[in-house]
């Protein structure tokens, strides 16, 4: 509901693409923090599982080679 009066003035061609630049750098920071912390996330899982030695099927000691 916006009155458009004839005294408004439409916006020029540069401040639209400077408002599309902005959006644009807004978002691509958004998600190269998003992929930055999925990654973090990631890279703790892989730690977790690297902790532990993996389980042998016979059930010997993995120093018994």
């Amino acid at each position: 509901m916006t009155d458009n009066s004839p005294d408004d003035k439409p916006k020029s061609s540069t401040a639209r693409k400077a408002a599309i630049g902005a959006a644009a750098t807004i978002g691509s920071a958004a998600v190269a923090a998003a992929l930055l912390y999925a990654g973090k996330k990631m890279a703790k899982k892989g730690e977790d599982k690297a902790d532990h030695a993996p389980k042998i099927p016979s059930g010997e000691n993995p120093e018994t080679d």
